[in-house]
């Protein structure tokens, strides 16, 4: 059984000493750790405790859990190991996303569209404006000049008429 303890639940506010503190009403703690993001350096509401012996850590574990600290019940359990992250290479991880030139080993993927609905357009399809073949047609009868019926003028029709 590993000495190690997730504790979860945390305040925002709690420290690694009030951890401490909190733990060593059972026993003899070598180290509690309250984890902290880079970004905003504020806990993330987890840390990780370390006992002397495992002893110490069933006691802790039965006694302790749901217990509160700074207000707030505290969820603890057995650490997990920390598993491995896949090293960066030195290569991009997609090098086909520099060089227009590669072979690209990708499959097309089949239409999940069904059968009779409309395909969408794809950007070489609009104008240099985005908009779609229909709104420049529609566009274009729109600022075409009409002649009205009843008298030899001609308007727009977005206009009013005189």
């Amino acid at each position: 059984m590993s000495n190690r303890l997730y504790v979860g639940n945390l305040s925002y506010d709690t420290t690694s000493d009030a951890l401490r503190t909190f733990f060593e009403a059972v026993g003899e703690v070598k180290s509690a750790e309250v984890i902290i993001d880079r970004e905003t350096q504020r806990s993330k509401g987890f840390g990780f405790v370390e006992m002397a012996t495992a002893e110490q850590t069933r006691t802790a574990l039965e006694t302790l859990n749901g217990r509160l600290l700074d207000s707030r019940p505290v969820r603890i359990d057995l650490a997990r190991p920390k598993e491995p992250r896949p090293k960066p290479t030195s290569q991009s991880p997609r090098p086909d996303a520099l060089s227009p030139a590669a072979p690209s080993n990708r499959q097309p993927q089949p239409s999940l569209r069904p059968a009779g609905a409309k395909r969408s357009m794809d950007a070489s399809e609009h104008d240099r404006r985005g908009r779609r073949p229909r709104d420049q047609e529609r566009r274009r009868k729109l600022e075409r000049p009409r002649r009205d019926k009843r008298s030899d003028k001609y308007f727009l029709e977005d206009e009013d008429e005189f």
